[in-house]
């Protein structure tokens, strides 16, 4: 029998943990960091590295890694969320160019930190495919070769269908790309691990603390008031729930099913032997990983949005959803037609109005934030990190140049335009998409328009 939502397969599979350290009353800190994702927990890491006299307290509504970090596909990637060009035009190429380079790097820094503090995450740097499965997707990864030679710096490599095959086999493909700058994860354990790993140095993790409002000096909570001098806001996709932060970023769902382990003729059917992450070019994507027990975890986006930027339910997930995934992970997979689900999830993701993420830090107000990563985040949340701890600290760096800091993008619709727009745009990618599956040799016009409409062009 499927298991549906217990937050996520990566945490059922390692027991959900009781919340601790619950807030009692008032307090106060030098730097208090709302959510206890990525992005607060690398923040508090490297805060703490450099500077250990801090007093440094994190607040979570549940348990460190309840959101999105302890429920995503597990890609430690390189990926610069809105792309290389979008940034390019906002501060030129050789910015831009920087960018890239420190998310390459990035993704080394943690597996770095994970070996020397002893997180055992079940990494495994294969790199990512991408592949191409009809002639319209064919047509945009061309154009992704095309791109890759404007932008040496991300990697990208193309395949035919055979070198394509060669790394993993996928009913219908007919070439792929490749990207260096990629390790498989367990979400879960790299979480955890990093919770641990920041209490040792100090830093106070108070779970079942929900924040209603962030002000300048002061975050309120159901159970008391924190005041400090520097405040994070790393909230991602749950940022809506925040006093005032409604229209910030829009919570947008994504959803994975896992199977049960594969047998050993499935494997050797599949290939997959280098556990690069997958992804294939449809507009409604999908995306997957071998996981280190050989299961197969394959995540899309489901039903995309529910009205008023409502976030969660524990991680239930339509039974639809979960029918939809089975049915694309047997469509690229044949040899996993027999293989049980075994679980299914879904999680909001942080998405603003430009779908590029930020990390910032007003010093008048002494108040950071950093998110908005469109399902990208499991590296650039540690990018975000070791910036936040720059900015707080008052340290010009390379990494406080980057051209993602201290930008915001404008507000998103109210509703009910908010709900409407989402899931038009949604729909109409899924009828480019069938329309492609039929035989268009390009991108569909449908897709363009809503490229546009969403912002993303």
């Amino acid at each position: 029998m499927t298991v549906n939502g217990n937050v996520s397969y990566w945490f059922s599979e390692l027991g959900l943990p009781t919340p601790r350290d619950v807030l009692d009353g008032n307090a106060s800190a030098d730097v208090v960091i709302v959510g206890a994702g990525y992005t607060g927990l690398w923040t508090a890491y490297y805060l703490a590295q450099v500077r250990p006299d801090l007093t440094i307290r994190m607040l979570d509504q549940h348990f460190a890694g309840y959101g999105a970090s302890g429920r995503n596909g597990g890609w430690l990637i390189n990926t610069i969320t809105g792309g290389q060009d979008g940034y390019a035009r906002l501060a030129g190429r050789d910015a831009a160019a920087a960018f890239q380079l420190s998310m390459n790097d990035t993704v080394d820094e943690v597996i770095r930190v994970a070996a020397a503090e002893g997180i055992e995450a079940d990494i495994h740097k294969g790199g990512s495919m991408l592949v191409a499965r009809n002639r319209a997707q064919l047509a945009r990864l061309e154009q992704l070769g095309a791109h890759a030679a404007r932008w040496p710096e991300e990697g990208l490599r193309l395949l035919d269908a055979g070198q394509a095959d060669a790394r993993i086999r996928i009913a219908g493909s007919l070439g792929g790309g490749w990207l260096p700058h990629c390790a498989r994860i367990h979400p879960a354990k790299l979480v955890t691990g990093l919770a641990r790993t920041v209490r040792a140095l100090g830093v106070t993790i108070h779970e079942g603390t929900r924040v209603t409002e962030i002000s300048s000096g002061r975050v309120t909570t159901e159970r008391g008031v924190v005041t400090a001098l520097h405040i994070v806001r790393a909230t991602e996709g749950f940022t809506s729930a925040l006093a005032g932060e409604k229209r910030t970023w829009v919570p947008l769902n994504s959803s994975m099913i896992v199977t049960e382990p594969l047998p050993k003729e499935a494997w050797d059917e599949i290939g997959w032997n280098d556990f690069d992450t997958l992804e294939d070019l449809s507009h409604v994507y999908s995306y997957a990983q071998r996981t280190a027990d050989g299961r197969i975890a394959i995540g899309g986006r489901g039903n995309p949005y529910r009205f008023g930027s409502k976030t969660d339910n524990d991680g239930q997930v339509h039974h639809q959803t979960i029918e939809s995934l089975t049915r694309i992970l047997r469509e690229w997979f044949p040899a996993a037609a027999k293989t049980p689900i075994a679980h299914g999830w879904s999680g909001v993701l942080g998405v603003p109005r430009d779908w590029r993420a930020t990390v910032g830090y007003d010093r008048a107000s002494g108040v950071g934030w950093a998110g908005g990563y469109v399902g990208t985040g499991v590296a650039a949340t540690n990018l975000a990190g070791r910036t936040m701890a720059d900015l707080v600290l008052g340290v010009e760096s390379e990494l406080t140049r980057l051209p993602w800091v201290n930008r915001k993008a404008r507000k998103w619709e109210p509703e009910p335009l908010r709900w409407i727009a989402t899931h038009a745009i949604y729909r109409a990618y899924g009828w480019a998409d069938r329309l492609e599956n039929r035989g268009g040799s390009r991108t569909s016009g449908i897709a363009r328009i809503a490229d546009v409409i969403s912002g993303r062009d």
